[in-house]
C-alpha cells in the first residue's frame, strides 16, 4: 500500500535565557516542510519544560508563515485544559489556518501532579475528571453542541456555542493512544488516531504486534471502518545525506534508546519502538515489514528530541526527497527549489 500523507513531528525545544530562538527554529522547520512537500507539521506538548508550552499560539503564527500544510497537535494533554477555552483557540487557530489545524490530545493526570496541582488547581483538585469525558466535553464543544442560550443584553449580541464556530474542525479532532480501551474510545466517538512510539503492552510484547491491534480495535469500533484516519508516529532518522560525523551521532542516539525497547518498561508495561537509523532503502524495507505500518496509509515521523536546527533539515530534506517515495508517496505544490534549501 502506497504511503498516501507524509507528515513529521517535533518538540521544539529551547534555550531557557534564549526562548525565541528556539520557537523561531520550529517556524522555519515547518516551513521548509511545507516547501518539501510534506502534507503536514505537528508540535509536541511541554509544561513547566524548555519545549512548546503552547503549541496552539505557536501554530497561529505558523498559520500566517504557511499556507499549504496541515498543522497538528500531537497531543495536548487535557488534564492541563478548560476544555472550552481550549476549543475557542482551536477553533480561532483553525480559522486563521483556513481549515488546516489537526488537534490531537490526551487524557489523564497532569505529570506530576501532586507537585503542579496547587498551582494549576488550587481549589478543585480533588473534584477534576482527568478521564475520557473531558475529551468528550472538548469534541462537543468543538463541533458546535450549545452551551448557553443565545440572545441580546442591550447592544452586547451572545452566542449559544463556542466561537468563532470552524464547521470542519470536528472531524479533524484525533486522539492520541496507547491502549486497546483508548483505540476503541476513539473509534466510538468517531475521532481520528495517533499511534506514536510507544504502547501499552496488554496482549503482547511485540510493538508492532501491539500497534497493529490498536489500529484494527479503533477501526473496528469507528462509524468509517477501514477508511477511519490513522497516523503512525516513529522515530525515523534517515542518513543519505548526513556527514560522517552526524550518522555518528544520531547511532548513538539510537543506541542509547534500544535497551528500553526489548521488554516492557515501568508499572504500566510500556513498550517503546525501535529509533530506524540508515539509509531510506533500509527504513523503507523495515517499515514495509512492520506489522503497525502496514495498517496506515499517513504518518508523521518524530525527530529525535536533542538534535541541532541543521541536522533537522538534514532528516526533513532526506525524508520528502528519498524515505518518501521510497514508500509510495507523491510530493503535492513542492517549491522546485526546496530541495536545494538545506545545505551542510
Amino acid at each position: 500500500m502506497a504511503l498516501e500523507k507524509l507528515g513529521f513531528l517535533t518538540i521544539g525545544l529551547f534555550d531557557e535565557a534564549d526562548p525565541r530562538k528556539g520557537h523561531e527554529s520550529t517556524l522555519e522547520v515547518i516551513e521548509l516542510g511545507e516547501r518539501l512537500g510534506f502534507d503536514s507539521a505537528w508540535v509536541r506538548h511541554r509544561h513547566l519544560q524548555f519545549g512548546i508550552s503552547s503549541p496552539v499560539a505557536v501554530l497561529a503564527a505558523a498559520t500566517q508563515r504557511t499556507s499549504r500544510i496541515e498543522l497538528g497537535t500531537a497531543v495536548i494533554p487535557l488534564g492541563w485544559e478548560n476544555p472550552l477555552r481550549l476549543a475557542e483557540d482551536l477553533a480561532t487557530v483553525d480559522v486563521l489556518s483556513g481549515g488546516r489545524l489537526n488537534p490531537g490530545v490526551s487524557v489523564g493526570p497532569p505529570m506530576h501532579f501532586e507537585r503542579v496541582k496547587d498551582a494549576l488547581y488550587p481549589h478543585t483538585a480533588e473534584a477534576e475528571d482527568f478521564g475520557y469525558d473531558r475529551v468528550r466535553r472538548l469534541l462537543d464543544l468543538v463541533r458546535g453542541v450549545p452551551v448557553t442560550e443565545a440572545g441580546t443584553e442591550g447592544f452586547e449580541v451572545f452566542s449559544d456555542r463556542v466561537q468563532p464556530h470552524s464547521p470542519g474542525l470536528g472531524s479533524r479532532m484525533w486522539y492520541g493512544g496507547g491502549s486497546l480501551a483508548s483505540a476503541r474510545w476513539a473509534g466510538e466517538h468517531g475521532m481520528n488516531f495517533l499511534t506514536s512510539s510507544v504502547v501499552k503492552a496488554e496482549e503482547s510484547e511485540d510493538f508492532a504486534e501491539i500497534q497493529r491491534s490498536h489500529i484494527r480495535a479503533f477501526r473496528a469500533a469507528h462509524p468509517d471502518g477501514d477508511r477511519a484516519r490513522v497516523s503512525q508516529g516513529l522515530v525515523v532518522i534517515p542518513t543519505d545525506s548526513a556527514t560522517p560525523e552526524q550518522r555518528r551521532r544520531y547511532e548513538v542516539y539510537a543506541e542509547q534508546r534500544t535497551p528500553r525497547t526489548a521488554t516492557p518498561q515501568g508499572p504500566a508495561r510500556m513498550m517503546f519502538a525501535p529509533d530506524l537509523v540508515g539509509p531510506s532503502a533500509l527504513i523503507a524495507e523495515r517499515l514495509h515489514a512492520h506489522a503497525g505500518y502496514q495498517e496506515v496509509r499517513e504518518v508523521a515521523f518524530a525527530l529525535p528530541f536533542t538534535f541541532e536546527h541543521e541536522d533537522y533539515l538534514q532528516i526533513l530534506t532526506d525524508i520528502a526527497t528519498n524515505l518518501g517515495p521510497a514508500l509510495g508517496w507523491r510530493r503535492r505544490d513542492v517549491d522546485p527549489g526546496a530541495a536545494n534549501s538545506y545545505s551542510r
